[in-house]
């Protein structure tokens, strides 16, 4: 690590300290040329897949996309917003387990349902009419209906196969 005061590569560790469950270290280091002290911070960085769009386009991951179409679901839902990054963030997890490069944006959609189902019943309504376009009434109730009994599952397939 380059010294910030002089610019000297070598430096020795004092302190190593873990924070954020393991996802972020910070050193505590002092420059062997000048004695400066000065702190560093390293993190895990996540390298998402590209998600391809229902007509082709590729585009980066966004966490925000779906935190985004959550709130959306979720508006006038006693659910706090700590909840929806918490399913934000098993959905981005679940992408980078499954996924390498590519991923379709139909898969994140149906985890995002997944997610939902069990956190909210509107809000999972909610989210499923717009992003499965129900094409009447018969599928639309359907979807209802499966969430009036938690014990039964969504009416999609509940993991989509890696790839």
């Amino acid at each position: 690590m380059k010294c910030p005061f002089c610019g000297n590569p070598e430096d020795k560790v004092l302190d190593t300290r873990i924070q954020k469950e393991g996802a972020t270290i910070k050193r505590r280091r002092e420059c062997l040329q000048c004695h400066s002290r000065f702190t560093t911070q390293e993190l895990v960085i996540e390298v998402y897949p590209l998600v391809i769009k229902k007509d082709g386009r590729r585009e980066p991951f966004q966490k925000e996309k779906i935190l985004q179409g959550i709130q959306v679901a979720c508006q006038k839902r006693v659910i706090g917003l700590d909840r929806m990054n918490e399913v934000v963030e098993r959905v981005s997890k679940w992408v980078i387990e499954r996924f390498d490069h590519e991923v379709p944006s139909k898969h994140i959609g149906r985890q995002v349902m997944k997610e939902l189902f069990y956190l909210d019943d509107v809000a999972y309504v909610r989210f499923a009419s717009v992003y499965r376009q129900f094409k009447d009434i018969e599928e639309f109730m359907n979807e209802l209906a499966a969430t009036r009994n938690k014990d039964d599952t969504p009416a999609f397939e509940l993991t989509p196969p890696p790839g």
